[in-house]
């Protein structure tokens, strides 16, 4: 298994892709790439069409697969508000690559077994597969397309993101083969000699403790360990810093944890929610997802402090895990909240990875939404940097 990336910030699509591929065929050295995965800049948007061919006439890519995006990443770089093209080439023998593409506003019934699901992605459950997806924003249905996904492969990872870089729906571009679609869903499936590690990053601190939803309704939380949630949170504010009561008031999010046999659940160990409203009568909060008595919440913070100290505590865990040294390349799916919007500075994120992972080849872009895992269900998140690592299989390095 071999990876290679790069990037171009030049204002000319040609020399842009000319200056990627010339790279990529001097790292892969002779090798073949099995799959290309491609980032462009909106700035290049009149040329989305021709970029297939424009790439086909340089290298063979094997399976082209990327989308348009706010923000390209490309050999650990990030490139924000500027023209720029990426693109990450993997050699992957003893590896099964399968081309997805579907739409998704018309899903399987959620009531219908894993098989239909199955059957709906044309993906057999048999074959292990790991998946990467890429959606249109205006038109994928993201938390029903994952639950379905999960309920159908439950041992799989997922990982990917929304394409960004256009303001209305049909502005993005989605690239699958010699395809490009402007709306839909399009991804792959990996199984063979292949392994995919996840780590998703939301860049929040928790505060006060962890309690039980005793009380709610819906989206609409009701109690905390029998009290109403407002009155949790004037005891939290009362215990914070001058600091933390002001995020309080702009930044504050509810947690949900995602392992209930998890004995002591830690910082990532929680979905991140936004709030979305107070119901002053009950003193209830309105939560950007469904609730359920019995959950386990706890109220976190976000700005940049935390989210880069979340990061940083993610990616020394993977370090410590021992699979670091066996990653041949990433991809990274990160917020286009994220970036120098958030840091005030470029390769935020890809330096912290190189400092902890390494010199893997890396690419990615900034998204509207960001898809993986937190504990063993899948998401579609916001704020979040998403990483997907590739290593082959434990004593099977291949070639």
């Amino acid at each position: 298994m071999k990876w290679a990336s790069a990037i171009s910030t030049q204002d000319n699509i040609e020399s842009a892709i000319e200056e990627a591929t010339e790279k990529i065929l001097s790292q892969l050295e002779g090798k073949s790439a099995d799959l290309s995965v491609i980032f462009v800049s909106p700035h290049f948007a009149e040329h989305y069409n021709k970029i297939p061919s424009m790439i086909g006439e340089r290298l063979k890519p094997g399976l082209l697969f990327g989308c348009s995006g706010g923000g390209i990443i490309g050999a650990g770089q990030e490139a924000e508000q500027q023209p720029a093209f990426s693109i990450t080439c993997a050699h992957l023998p003893g590896v099964t690559i399968q081309p997805i593409q579907n739409e998704t506003t018309e899903l399987p019934n959620q009531d219908t077994g894993p098989s239909v699901w199955r059957d709906w992605l044309g993906v057999p459950a048999e074959s292990q597969p790991h998946f990467i997806f890429l959606a249109d924003p205006f038109s994928f249905r993201g938390e029903e397309f994952l639950s379905g996904v999960d309920f159908a492969y439950p041992n799989s990872k997922k990982v990917g993101g929304l394409a960004s870089g256009a303001q209305s729906q049909g502005g993005n571009a989605l690239y699958l083969g010699d395809k490009v679609y402007s709306e839909g869903l399009i991804g792959v499936a990996l199984s063979g000699n292949i392994e995919l590690d996840t780590i998703v990053a939301q860049g929040c601190r928790p505060i006060g403790h962890a309690m039980q939803i005793t009380k709610c309704k819906q989206n609409m939380l009701l109690g905390l360990d029998n009290v109403p949630p407002m009155e949790v949170l004037q005891e939290i504010n009362e215990s914070l810093n001058e600091n933390d009561r002001n995020l309080m008031k702009t930044s504050l999010f509810l947690g949900i944890e995602m392992d209930p046999f998890k004995e002591d659940p830690g910082q990532g160990d929680f979905l991140i929610r936004n709030l979305m409203g107070v119901d002053h009568q009950s003193g209830g909060l309105a939560i950007g997802t469904l609730l359920r008595e019995g959950q386990l919440v706890q109220f976190h913070l976000r700005d940049k402090v935390m989210s880069a100290k979340d990061l940083e505590l993610m990616l020394a865990r993977y370090q410590s895990g021992g699979k670091a040294d066996d990653a041949c390349g990433a991809l990274l799916f990160s917020c286009l909240g994220r970036g120098q919007n958030l840091y005030g500075k470029r390769n935020h994120d890809t330096d912290m990875f190189k400092d902890k992972v390494g010199e893997v080849p890396l690419g990615g872009f900034f998204c509207n939404g960001e898809i993986g895992p937190v504990g063993k269900t899948t998401f579609l998140h916001g704020y979040t940097s998403s990483f997907g690592i590739f290593r082959p299989q434990p004593g099977n390095a291949g070639e």
